[in-house]
């Protein structure tokens, strides 16, 4: 498409799909679920101009996912895109051959035409839609015009000129459904044909509430998807107020915290490898805390609900987050490298503390073998520590949570993704995880700034050697249930009494839970 000065126009259908029943609906702005339009349009367009409009470049392809989508910002899985280009480019069955089978000769009357008939399911931003602080420029803007009852004509942006074309501010364009058939036009063999059109299903001004809905009612309820790999792929779906009353909100949260316990308990770099009890055994060696008490401990902190009111402290991993309300893209697999590195940071910095009561429970462990390696540090493992009680592990989830959860901004969290590759297990994708979040000067040194402040915390639990009476009565208030609330709140004091950020944030945080 040679470059214009005047816009292109496109005829298009206007669909009116409203019931009268709908009107008693409630809407609410404030929850990003605004009354929407009674209609969308469809109408065809080539797939190289809806990838160019939509913002899904070849440098996205790199990063995983489309660099301006920023309100919704859904996975991109390579392997989906490449079986889709090569459907695309030879049909079925021979799209499914092995490379020898192709290269044999033997089977070239199995191509077949690549038909995508489906729809590729959009919003096209209006001129108030905001996405992360921007707004689409005026000469970016797709217009639609109304005809007759059920025919309209699109304007496309002024100056469009196909896929050398790109945006001021942000894409008009938002993919609900369908990247992954655009992506596969970024195959070498496909990005320049402007002759192969896709139908297009598209809303205008479409809140983000109601795509994540399209995309939740498209590709999971009736597809049976399973829930926990669905808010990987579209992460706003953890935020959904309509899916607290349906069971698989639910299941959600509690099977992404059974998953990331799995992985802290498998994981060979994880701190607590094979030291999380996972059968709930009596008299378990290597850890006092149960899986139960773990995922109840991540939803109490990383997997919470926002509250809401006065307590604004959501969960890390499925609340909206920073500024601009967004929720992190992390995979699980992130999620669990993220509590993996942080719990190597307090690790080390524990094995080279100098604290009174480190030094106190390994004098009395002194006759363990190898004492001083990571592994076997009573001041971290031991059977007298917090830190290897229910309490300890729920108060240091929920310590790291709420001060990351505050310091979204200033640690561009929502900047750390890292790329996912479904040839890789779990493992392999941890680690990939837990190198990357390494190299992140902001965010580990955030998390080793924190590490060296909760070290310094007197973890010993009331059994503990080396205390005084009235140490060991103040310690008491850590048992049973209400020890959860006593033993945050005296951490958060302790952290309180510092310097600097992270000191300031715990007074902020002391003040909010009263």
């Amino acid at each position: 498409m040679s470059q214009k000065s005047e816009r292109t126009s496109i005829p298009v259908l206007k669909v009116h799909q409203w019931l009268t029943d709908w009107n008693e609906i409630h809407w609410r702005e404030d929850e990003r679920r605004s009354e929407p339009q009674h209609w969308f349009y469809q109408f065809s367009l080539s797939a190289v101009d809806l990838k160019a409009l939509s913002g899904i470049y070849p440098r996205t392809t790199e990063r995983g996912r489309a660099s301006e989508d920023l309100g919704i910002q859904r996975r991109h899985e390579k392997q989906r895109s490449d079986e889709i280009s090569e459907f695309v480019k030879f049909g079925y069955p021979w799209s499914d051959l092995s490379e020898p089978k192709r290269k044999s000769g033997d089977f070239r009357d199995l191509r077949q035409p690549g038909w995508l008939p489906t729809s590729i399911v959009v919003n096209i931003l209006g001129p108030e839609d905001e996405r992360v602080g921007k707004k689409v420029s005026e000469s970016d803007m797709i217009r639609i015009t109304d005809g007759e009852k059920h025919v309209a004509e699109l304007l496309l942006p002024e100056n469009f000129n196909g896929k050398k074309w790109k945006p001021k501010t942000i894409p008009p364009i938002e993919i609900i459904d369908g990247q992954h058939r655009l992506w596969a036009f970024e195959d070498p063999q496909l990005r320049d044909e402007d002759n192969y059109d896709l139908p297009v299903i598209a809303f205008v001004g479409l809140d983000l509430s109601w795509q994540a809905y399209l995309f939740y009612t498209i590709n999971i309820k009736p597809k049976k998807i399973n829930p926990s790999l669905a808010f990987d792929l579209y992460p706003l779906l953890r935020t959904e107020e309509w899916l607290t009353k349906f069971e698989g909100h639910v299941i959600y949260r509690e099977t992404r915290a059974q998953e990331i316990v799995d992985l802290l308990w498998a994981h060979p770099d994880s701190p607590w490898h094979h030291r999380i009890n996972m059968l709930g055994e009596p008299g378990f060696q290597g850890s006092r805390v149960t899986q139960s008490a773990w995922i109840r401990s991540l939803l109490a902190s990383f997997v919470k609900r926002w509250k809401g009111g006065n307590v604004n402290i959501g969960g890390l991993f499925g609340s909206l987050v920073g500024e601009h309300k967004t929720v992190l893209p992390w995979s699980r697999t992130d999620q669990a490298a993220f509590l993996i590195v942080t719990g190597q940071l307090l690790r080390e910095s524990i094995a080279n503390s100098q604290e009174v009561w480190v030094k106190i429970l390994r004098e009395y462990n002194a006759t363990i073998p190898d004492l001083f390696k990571e592994e076997k540090d009573p001041a971290f493992f031991g059977a007298n520590n917090l830190l290897n009680q229910d309490q300890g592990v729920r108060t240091l989830m929920q310590i790291v949570n709420d001060l990351c959860f505050k310091h979204a901004n200033q640690l561009k969290l929502h900047d750390w993704e890292v790329p996912q590759n479904k040839e890789e297990l779990d493992h392999e994708q941890v680690t990939s995880s837990i190198n990357s979040l390494r190299k992140n000067q902001k965010i580990f040194g955030f998390l080793k700034q924190l590490s060296e402040r909760l070290s310094s915390y007197d973890w010993r639990a009331s059994s503990a050697p080396g205390l005084s009476d009235e140490e060991k009565a103040m310690k008491a208030r850590f048992r049973g249930s209400g020890g959860y609330r006593e033993l945050r709140m005296d951490v958060l004091l302790h952290i309180s009494k510092g310097q600097g950020a992270i000191a300031q944030t715990a007074r902020e945080i002391l003040n909010v839970l009263g």
